[in-house]
């Protein structure tokens, strides 16, 4: 039997690249590993949050990855990379920051709530969509439960894990507007938060609250990696991405 090769993916890796980013510098661990242990090969391209602004930034990559960093030197780059990723059917994934900005790109674009503001970025504004948290999870681990039939769920491949944190921000308001839009909370922490959301009838989008760039020593991609780069590859082929 004769096996095809993967083809190489684009993946844009939207944020403003740091060495003092932790998750930042493991993704150049994670592209080996991935090529390595799974030959899924990705061609990954930095592109700063002001650049991300440009109208075609992230257009004809088969992936986009809003990584972690927040506050984001552009707000608004970082919701431009999220709605063409989220328009164009373009497999993504956002984690840490990428996950807050994820659910104010919907709040503003697809739920009409354009007043909306992260606590980070303009604390003097008047309805925050994302918050500071009650009980900061900058260098924790905590539990999060996973909704069955969820994407999320065929990805982790469990209804329970325990992941690490680096943030201090989080949504808390306008989340039945959300799901009423047809944005889908499919993973939460032990008290009810939501940690995880994805948009059902898109090939690929996710985001979570946690860094899964954290997991491990990196030599092992964290299953939602794993599943992002899979996507991308199908998305290169032509083919609609699976999950698992």
């Amino acid at each position: 039997m004769t096996h095809t090769a993967s083809p190489t993916a684009r993946i844009a890796l939207v944020g403003d690249r740091s060495p003092d980013v932790v998750s930042h510098t493991r993704i150049p661990l994670l592209l080996d590993a991935l090529a390595d242990r799974d030959r899924l090969v990705l061609d990954a391209y930095w592109i700063p949050s002001e650049d991300a602004a440009a109208e075609d930034a992230v257009r004809g990559f088969d992936a986009v990855w809003v990584l972690p960093g927040s506050p984001y030197r552009s707000e608004e780059g970082v919701l431009a990379a999220i709605r063409t990723a989220r328009e164009d059917g373009v497999p993504f994934l956002g984690t840490c920051g990428g996950f807050q900005h994820t659910l104010l790109e919907y709040a503003r674009h697809v739920c009409g709530l354009t007043r909306v503001a992260h606590a980070e970025n303009d604390p003097g504004a008047e309805d925050f969509l994302i918050e500071p948290l009650a009980c900061s999870l900058v260098g924790h681990e905590a539990a999060v439960v996973i909704e069955p039939g969820s994407l999320a769920q065929s990805v982790i491949g469990a209804e329970r894990t325990v992941e690490r944190y680096f943030c201090a921000y989080g949504p808390s308001r306008h989340l039945d507007t959300l799901r009423a839009h047809g944005l889908r909370f499919s993973g939460h922490d032990e008290d009810g938060h939501v940690r995880v959301a994805e948009l059902p009838g898109h090939p690929f989008f996710l985001a979570t609250l946690f860094q899964p760039e954290l997991y491990g020593d990196g030599s092992r991609p964290h299953p939602v990696v794993r599943a992002l780069a899979r996507a991308a590859v199908a998305h290169a082929r032509g083919e609609v991405p699976q999950p698992v």
